[in-house]
């Protein structure tokens, strides 16, 4: 296996990885928006501590996402001075 195609599964495998990392607290974000909007007291310091969370998921998520698209042209990126 050349490096280009080990470079380009591993950028995949970790692009796999962030993704299911952010899944967790995806999960936690819409049960507490769930629970704050049946059933929790309505106030502003909820919604202050869920929106951080949400949005560094949100961002994990599209990274891993980015990873795992664009794995290939990453690889040959960083190895493009290399022979095949």
């Amino acid at each position: 296996m050349k490096s280009k195609q080990l470079a380009n599964v591993l950028i995949k495998i970790i692009g796999l990885y962030v993704c299911l990392c952010a899944i967790p607290g995806l999960v936690s974000v819409i049960a507490a928006v769930i629970a704050w909007t049946f059933g929790m007291p309505k106030s502003s310091d909820t919604m202050f501590y869920i929106l951080p969370n949400a949005i560094g998921d949100v961002v994990q998520g599209v990274v891993g996402i980015f990873l795992i698209i664009k794995s290939r042209k990453l690889a040959e990126f960083w190895f493009k001075n290399e022979d095949e």
